[in-house]
């Protein structure tokens, strides 16, 4: 049956704009009957009764059945998803920080109240990844899922490698396009895709793993000579979740920059887009390609969510039911290129075999076989500034 939703909003930035933008157009049984914002003095283009700065102003209204979440901040975020959970509203989100953080407690939550928690937008902007690891994948077994999880990131090496930019340049540039903030440590420091790649994991695997526990490292420490050494050798860099299956019982998860080859379908994933590569045991492999950020690109997922709550889709979790042993697990070998500066730290990183050594005046790398333990371990070297590592195949 199609539920009439009464709706309380959290946030109307870029996103909450992008969503009421595409709700005017639509004919939907629906009703945003208040927005909680942090501002109040901002000048809105929605009339002022629409707007408190009290949460309690949706939270204690009865009348609102479902909550939508759009604010940046991870830990407000998560005490008005709780709070609304359990007192019977349904809620969708795209604070990617806070699902993540705080997905098995919210999966109990919505078991324990009956409400639903949908967070599509969360992850990777207008592609329907989660759904289509929830029902279309459902009974699949998962070899990987990888791809580019971060827009921001994804423009500033597409401008590096086409038109032939700095880093420093492509990221001012960036900034300077709202693709990204002021501090873009989130983006390409390579946390943003870690708390993607932790909700995709669980959908994907049915585990839970605090995202604290998985190995980012960015490009922020990208330099010239491995721009260089990439093209030479005719590869791009991508900044890559990879979330992949080592045995029967075993996940491994991590994001680091990639050489990538023109033969692989992410080579030509540029911009601002997104793009998601499922690897599966009977459906081989299938590519999902889409914009990654942006208000109505996120805005069409968070839409996507609410109209599945007028016929009470929920998340069922199957895959955590059936997981069994499965767990997360850091012992997996990678080969990989590593730039560094200083002699002494190389010294420190112990590699399980070293395939190729270049030492130059200005320029030293080695690439070879390491263990990710190895990685995650010494991480305080490798992410000095005059390094950087890079997964290569």
């Amino acid at each position: 049956m199609r539920e009439k939703l009464i709706i309380g909003m959290f946030g109307f930035g870029v996103v909450g704009q992008g969503l009421y933008d595409i709700i005017r157009t639509k004919k939907l049984n629906l009703e945003i009957k208040k927005f909680v914002i942090k501002n109040a003095g901002k000048k809105r283009s929605l009339p002022s009764e629409l707007f408190s700065t009290d949460p309690e102003a949706i939270l204690a209204d009865t009348a609102i059945n479902t909550v939508v979440e759009l604010i940046d901040d991870a830990d407000a975020a998560f005490s008005f998803v709780k709070r609304a959970l359990s007192e019977g509203k349904n809620v969708v989100s795209a604070n990617k920080k806070m699902i993540a953080s705080h997905l098995e407690e919210l999966a109990e939550l919505q078991q324990l109240h009956g409400t639903s928690l949908l967070y599509e937008g969360a992850v990777c902007g207008s592609i329907p990844i989660i759904r289509n690891l929830e029902e279309y994948y459902d009974n699949e077994l998962l070899h990987s899922v990888s791809g580019i999880f971060n827009g921001s990131s994804n423009y500033i090496l597409s401008k590096v490698f086409n038109e032939g930019q700095s880093y420093d340049e492509a990221l001012k540039e960036a900034q300077a396009l709202g693709f990204a903030e002021t501090d873009p440590t989130l983006d390409v420091g390579g946390y943003d895709p870690k708390y993607k790649l932790a909700i995709v994991a669980s959908h994907a695997y049915g585990i839970y793993v605090d995202p604290e526990k998985i190995l980012n490292l960015g490009i922020d420490k990208l330099g010239d000579q491995d721009i260089r050494f990439a093209k030479e050798k005719g590869f791009k860099i991508k900044l890559l979740p990879l979330a992949k299956e080592i045995n029967s019982k075993q996940v491994v998860l991590y994001v680091l920059p990639k050489f990538v080859r023109p033969d692989n379908i992410i080579y030509n994933v540029e911009n601002e887009n997104n793009g998601v590569l499922v690897k599966a045991a009977f459906a081989d492999e299938q590519f999902f390609y889409g914009k990654g950020a942006g208000g109505h690109p996120t805005g069409s997922a968070v839409l996507s969510d609410i109209a599945a709550l007028r016929y009470g889709y929920r998340y069922e979790y199957k895959k955590h039911i059936d997981a069994g042993q499965v767990e997360y697990n850091t012992d997996y070998q990678l080969s990989v290129y590593f730039r560094y500066a200083d002699d002494s730290v190389l010294g420190q990183i112990q590699f399980d075999s070293i395939s190729e050594r270049f030492y130059g005046e200005d320029f030293k790398y080695v690439i070879g076989k390491i263990n990710l333990q190895e990685i995650i371990a010494k991480r305080h070297l490798i992410h000095q500034t005059g390094n950087f590592i890079a997964e290569i195949l």
